[in-house]
């Protein structure tokens, strides 16, 4: 990804959290980026399509710090980037129904999206799917940290295949 398009997203992501995807317009994602909207406007059409390009980027960071990881690490690492994630954090708090439309997919996506998380975590795509249901019960409600450690030994104890 560019430079520009990172600080882009990078700035998306502090107005989205400053002000939720209703409140945040065009000119504040390029406020927050430090760009002007023309050059906001050369990469993205729409604030729909920035959030588009966010949670894409997102997903992409959050599956690339995963892959190598040892499972439980994995699982903790990423229930603790999504229960404290400002963007998220903000949408759960004052827009529950954007958030859900932003984690609504249609099967194909969820397929998609499924086999990118079992392939950098090393399971298998049931046990994907598993872990990616219970990683939008942390979006949705985060808890505490270390419930959510124990919940992730706990899935890790029912996915992991048994030791010779």
């Amino acid at each position: 990804m560019g430079r520009t398009r990172l600080g882009l997203l990078q700035g998306a992501a502090r107005a989205f959290a400053d002000r939720g995807l209703r409140g945040s317009t065009m000119q504040s994602v390029a406020v927050a980026a430090g760009v002007a909207k023309a050059t906001l406007y050369n990469h993205f059409r729409t604030k729909d399509d920035v959030a588009r390009a966010l949670l894409a980027a997102e997903v992409e960071r959050l599956t690339a710090q995963a892959a190598g990881l040892p499972l439980e690490e994995a699982l903790v690492a990423l229930s603790d980037e999504l229960g404290g994630h400002p963007v998220l954090r903000r949408l759960v708090e004052t827009e529950p129904d954007v958030l859900t439309g932003l984690l609504t997919v249609d099967g194909e996506d969820w397929a998609g999206l499924v086999a990118r998380l079992g392939a950098a975590l090393g399971v298998p795509e049931d046990s994907a799917g598993l872990v990616a249901r219970w990683l939008l019960g942390v979006v949705l409600q985060p808890g505490r940290s270390t419930t959510r450690r124990r919940s992730a030994a706990l899935l890790v104890a029912a996915i992991a295949p048994p030791e010779d």
